[in-house]
């Protein structure tokens, strides 16, 4: 559709109005134009749309909707069918809801086991993260309103999300933090994208020319909307220019005055603003109509069921001794745990869904055909230690054949705006299991957590069931693997380490000050430990099953492998094989394998299949800094065939021809990267890779000052509030609840007030805050209240006039 005739009947101001948010969660809406305000809402596993007071945390009650499991539980699966099926039902909730853009799915890689969001990614790897939110975009977007992958790019952790700066050298950029991206907008086109609150190289996300125009628009071809973090818009004039959309959620009018001023003043064009109008009104008009079009209603009991199906099929079996799973009809089975009872399904913020109904596992093991002789709940859920709770369940352990423990880390452990601080289970959980162990050594630990442990303690289990955070249904799902009614099929999505010290990004990841340096470059996850042979407690790609599986008759060439899998067991089963690319006698350094391409088969008991797996455009390729594109290094290559990326079952050997591009490296010396031990990479080498001198990491007074570094300033005020925002954030965390409100606003940069308050404070105010913390005390105080006051009285102006318009 063409919108110049819409777009040429509005004057500036009313342009620039439409570029920013009306409310916490809708577009602003100009009826005497003819345009219609749209809803966004948070949704990577299930439609969060609040039905009282809006906020951007997930702090009110929302619509009840279906909660999926989440996206790193649904990675295991290693199914984009699958994946697809779940974003086309939060596709129809979204619509029934009234919803046009559904805020999701997130793909940042986890380069970190610690940070708090990675329940919401999908995994470590490039390729499988594309490929399974390549089919949820499509899912979500089969009804025609719009999916909105986030957040783009290089935001790995939650510690000063709004303010840190990610440093990395281009290659590392483009090969992993950039490669799901670009498989998701070229494979399924999304309608929108979320631009990251952080820093990229010294550029903030979302006023970045290079990911937002170069790489997002030139080189990708994206033709939809980009849409701001909510509070992620630094300089929105900044952000127009270079190819931001929509600034979200409601900055107020005192925004729209800057984009007016910044075209007056010739810092951009009236055509940049256009141009993001022309984005702004197909998604508006678009994804309106698809809305108006859908049904009211939707098959809650069906959606359950997909969310069950979901849960089972992404379960990983990571340990079974002695075939002790699975349980036999009539099983006597002890049930502890607090988990069992109060299940913990999902992860803690913006993306927390109110579930339209919740399984408990007490209540689906009552419906199992296994005989439970009690439950006891062995442990207090915010791990304080109670001797009472852990001598009832070892007197009940020892009343049952097998032990049904169940595990994991509480709600405030894995949320978004806090990174944990270690990769540990409680004490007291685990004090209980060696208990339990010692009466009893048939114990099956049921595991709840959205990211990778330490796991030292898996010498006291006989079997592991890691059902990560299976959603509404992931109890029954549970069950169902329990009881060989579902035989498990899920991989890690992420390696496990041994221990988070083993950890490649351990030195450069969550630090206080404003850079983040990624010093590991490619060596993320399994590129790291299969590279610098660091052993794991579970490798990438890794899980059981209760049959067994040969892998035979391989047939490679460059455009992939051909190969027949055979059930070799005794019932029937789903395989995961995947296909990995590696080049041992490689002159430009590069991990020992890296994951390009995957497929998952089901087999009956003795059944053989024939299956393909292709190689892509990415299967060869390396991001050349010095020609700025992508080459390939000619010769020989290894297509390693596995089970997971430590159990390599086949292995072909193919010749590729390069584009005989120079060594983007000759002449530096980089002895930890060719090595890829890269945890303690020395300054000197990390320059040499970064092209440049590394940024200064100082706190700045500035309007990109966080709320909680005001105690760096000059003014008492400052300190005192400071002081008083870290006093209530520290004795939240002590009470074993963290506030999220406070570490939000902690966390927040001060040019975030102007952005998040709906025009009750202007970016004058902020800069008279700013003059304040600079040592200017009364001078600072009454420029605050000046632009306050003048504020006022200009929004109300504004605001006639865009009401009569």
């Amino acid at each position: 559709m063409n919108y110049a005739d819409i777009i040429s009947s509005l004057n500036l101001e009313q342009k620039c109005a439409l570029l920013s948010g009306e409310t916490v969660f809708t577009t602003r809406a100009l009826p005497g134009k003819g345009i219609p305000a749209i809803t966004l809402s948070d949704g990577p596993n299930g439609v969060r749309k609040q039905a009282g007071a809006a906020d951007h945390l997930g702090l009110n009650p929302s619509v009840p909707a279906t909660c999926f499991p989440t996206s790193a539980t649904v990675a295991n699966s290693w199914d984009p069918a699958l994946g697809q099926a779940v974003g086309r039902a939060m596709g129809e909730e979204a619509a029934a809801q009234g919803v046009s853009v559904l805020l999701g799915p997130g793909l940042n890689i986890k380069r970190s086991p610690l940070c708090g969001r990675n329940f919401e990614y999908f995994s470590e790897d490039p390729y499988l993260a594309g490929k399974m939110a390549a089919a949820y975009v499509r899912g979500i977007q089969e009804n025609g309103i719009s999916a909105c992958p986030k957040h783009f790019a290089a935001n790995s952790q939650e510690l000063r999300r709004m303010a840190s700066d990610s440093i990395l050298d281009e290659r590392t950029l483009r090969e992993i933090y950039l490669t799901g991206f670009e498989m998701v907008v070229k494979e399924a086109k999304p309608k929108t994208i979320m631009s990251a609150y952080n820093l990229v190289n010294g550029t903030y996300a979302n006023e970045n020319a290079h990911l937002l125009q170069d790489i997002l628009r030139k080189d990708w071809g994206f033709e939809g909307a980009v849409v701001t973090d909510w509070g992620g818009s630094n300089d929105h004039a900044l952000g127009v220019k270079n190819g931001s959309t929509l600034e979200m959620p409601c900055p107020g009018d005192d925004s729209i005055r800057e984009l007016v001023k910044a075209v007056e003043t010739g810092k951009i064009t009236e055509a940049d603003v256009d141009a993001r109008l022309e984005e702004l009104l197909e998604l508006v008009f678009t994804t309106k109509a698809a809305v108006d079009a859908a049904p009211s209603k939707f098959d809650a009991a069906a959606h359950h069921a997909l969310a069950r199906q979901a849960a089972a099929q992404s379960i990983v079996l990571l340990k079974n001794q002695d075939s002790l799973l699975p349980l036999t009809k009539g099983e006597t089975v002890a049930v502890i745990g607090d988990f069992a009872k109060t299940p913990r399904y999902q992860g803690a913020g913006s993306s927390a869904v109110n579930s339209i109904q919740v399984d408990s596992f007490l209540d689906c093991l009552a419906e199992s055909g296994l005989n439970s002789v009690g439950y006891a709940q062995g442990f207090d859920r915010q791990g304080k230690a109670d001797q009472a709770l852990q001598d009832e369940a070892v007197l009940l352990a020892k009343n049952a054949k097998v032990v049904l423990l169940c595990m994991g880390l509480d709600e405030i452990k894995e949320s978004e705006g806090i990174d944990r601080a270690d990769m540990q289970l409680a004490q007291n959980q685990l004090d209980l299991l060696a208990a339990v162990a010692a009466v009893n050594p048939n114990v099956v630990v049921l595991l709840s957590a959205g990211s990778s442990l330490e796991s030292q303690w898996i010498k006291d289990c006989k079997a592991l069931v890691y059902g990560c955070l299976g959603g509404q249904a992931g109890a029954g799902a549970l069950v169902e693997v329990l009881t060989g009614a579902q035989n498990p099929s899920g991989k890690l999505a992420e390696t496990w380490a041994c221990r988070y010290a083993d950890t490649p990004a351990r030195e450069n990841f969550g630090g206080q000050g404003r850079t983040v340096e990624y010093r590991e470059s490619l060596y993320v996850g399994y590129r790291y430990y299969d590279t610098a042979g660091v052993p794991t407690a579970f490798p990438f790609g890794y899980g059981l099953s209760y049959t067994s599986f040969a892998y035979s008759d391989l047939q490679a060439d460059a455009q992939g492998v051909t190969l027949t899998v055979t059930n070799t067991g005794s019932c029937a089963g789903a395989e995961v094989v995947q296909l990995y690319v590696a080049k041992p006698d490689a002159k430009i350094f590069r991990p020992a394998k890296e994951l390009k391409g995957f497929a998952k088969v089901e087999l009956a008991a003795g059944e053989s299949k024939t299956i393909t797996i292709p190689l892509d455009d990415k299967a060869f390729r390396y991001w050349n800094v010095k020609t700025d594109r992508w080459e390939v290094e000619g010769g020989s290559y290894q297509l390693l065939v596995g089970a997971s990326s430590a159990d390599i079952r086949l292995t072909a050997v193919v010749t590729v021809e390069g584009t005989n591009a120079p060594d983007p490296y000759a002449g530096l010396a980089m002895p930890h990267y060719m090595t890829g031990e890269v945890a303690q990479v020395p300054d000197a080498e990390y320059e040499a890779l970064l092209g440049r001198p590394l940024p200064e990491g100082k706190v700045r007074i500035d309007r990109n000052m966080t709320l909680g570094e005001m105690g760096h300033g000059r003014s008492p005020l400052g300190w005192i509030a400071a002081a008083v925002l870290g006093a209530l954030l520290n004795r939240s965390i002590k009470k074993g609840k963290p506030d999220l409100n406070i570490l939000f606003q902690y966390n927040m940069p001060l040019r975030a007030l102007a952005k998040m308050t709906n025009g009750a404070i202007s970016m004058g105010m902020v800069d008279g805050i700013v003059m304040e913390l600079k040592g200017f005390w009364i001078i600072g105080i009454l420029r605050v209240i000046w632009e306050a006051l003048k504020n006022v009285v200009l929004n109300n102006r504004m605001e006639e006039r865009l009401k009569n318009s």
